[in-house]
């Protein structure tokens, strides 16, 4: 839902499969203390765990 939600907006972003990538899986742990996906990092806010449409859109100054 957060893929779909950044192409509607079209946000660019990158994808990370953190099944397969460890050196992407334990930078979200260390980032987050958590294994939940996806985690969404915008520069300047908090990593968003989960899809949470709200939290989006306020880290990427869109609306909703």
């Amino acid at each position: 839902m957060t893929k779909e939600f950044l192409n509607e907006k079209n946000i660019p972003f990158q994808d990370f499969d953190v099944a397969s990538d460890m050196d992407k899986r334990q930078e979200m742990i260390d980032k987050t203390g958590q294994m939940g996906v996806p985690v969404t990092i915008v520069e300047g806010s908090d990593p968003i765990v989960g899809f949470d449409k709200e939290a989006l859109s306020k880290a990427l100054e869109i609306s909703a």
